[in-house]
């Protein structure tokens, strides 16, 4: 018999109930002012459970049911990319690759293919994976997308083939976006060989060309931030905060200059407010217990 993923909510629910009216009798004869505190953390943290819970169900359901529509049409490509993208959004990147190299092993030839697996690789922060996708993408079908994604990587590794594939690139003339996205990955190499100077006019022409590039300016901060030039970041991060109010990482970085300025009160708002944009941000949680406030 199967049990409906609701009832089990309900049942977790009510089970955390019992523990919060036994958890208010007992207070209450212990008459103490606590009572409340306590049980709004129970409250919340019943309600964040079964949140979770729900999730996880939401996304078994429609993984099976992706999977009974494959096994009815095996040769739908868009079906096997909707559970690739399925795996890749909950993290279960060991059957995203296998559902990808099922395709690739159809047709190795198929640039999307290939495409697809360098960002499923990148997600999963497997640099060499995702490297060796984008070249076999790239040598398959050159274009600007497969060139700049292996550029960006080569950039973050220190390799001065980055600016060579940014080059071909910038020829083809694209227009603004795509100069706004050369400039960014050349200033990321620039940022890490330590060329400060170079760098940040190279984010300055990237911005020039895309205002709202928001990456652009975290990595200019980043390099005042870097060397410890922390008003000047901060001043960078604020900024970026007006152009896009709802960006976390823009109030992530701005309490880390905060934290390193040693202005505690300021760098738990800047925290929370990040926390409150993106709630996964593990880092912004911590910030919190280095400066003691979580």
């Amino acid at each position: 018999m199967q049990i409906c993923c609701k009832c089990i909510v309900l049942n977790e629910f009510y089970s955390h109930l019992t523990v919060i009216l036994a958890a208010y009798q007992y207070f209450c004869r212990m008459k103490l002012h606590c009572t409340i505190v306590i049980l709004c953390i129970l409250l919340f943290s019943c309600k964040d459970k079964s949140n979770q819970s729900e999730t996880a169900a939401q996304n078994n359901e429609e993984i099976e049911s992706l999977q009974k529509q494959i096994r009815l049409n095996p040769d739908s490509i868009g079906l096997h990319l909707q559970l690739i993208n399925l795996y890749d959004s909950i993290g279960d990147f060991k059957k995203g690759y296998a559902e990808i190299d099922s395709l690739i092993k159809k047709d190795s030839g198929n640039y999307a293919f290939w495409f697809r697996k360098g960002n499923l690789a990148e997600s999963a922060r497997d640099t060499a994976v995702a490297l060796r996708s984008y070249s076999v993408a790239a040598k398959i079908y050159p274009s600007p997308e497969s060139l700049l994604s292996l550029a960006n990587l080569y950039a973050e590794q220190k390799n001065p083939r980055a600016l060579l594939l940014v080059n071909e690139v910038q020829k083809l003339g694209l227009g603004r976006e795509s100069d706004a996205n050369c400039n960014f990955i050349a200033g990321i190499y620039n940022a890490r060989i330590k060329n400060k100077k170079l760098a940040l006019e190279l984010f300055d022409k990237c911005i020039a060309n895309n205002y709202t590039y928001m990456e652009a300016y975290i990595e200019k901060g980043l390099v005042y931030f870097d060397e410890g030039n922390y008003r000047e970041a901060l001043k960078v991060f604020t900024f970026s905060s007006s152009v896009n109010n709802l960006y976390a990482d823009s109030y992530y970085y701005m309490a880390r200059c905060y934290e390193m300025m040693d202005i505690k009160d300021s760098a738990e708002l800047r925290f929370k407010q990040s926390l409150t944009l993106d709630k996964n941000l593990k880092e912004a949680h911590a910030g919190l217990q280095r400066i003691g406030a979580e």
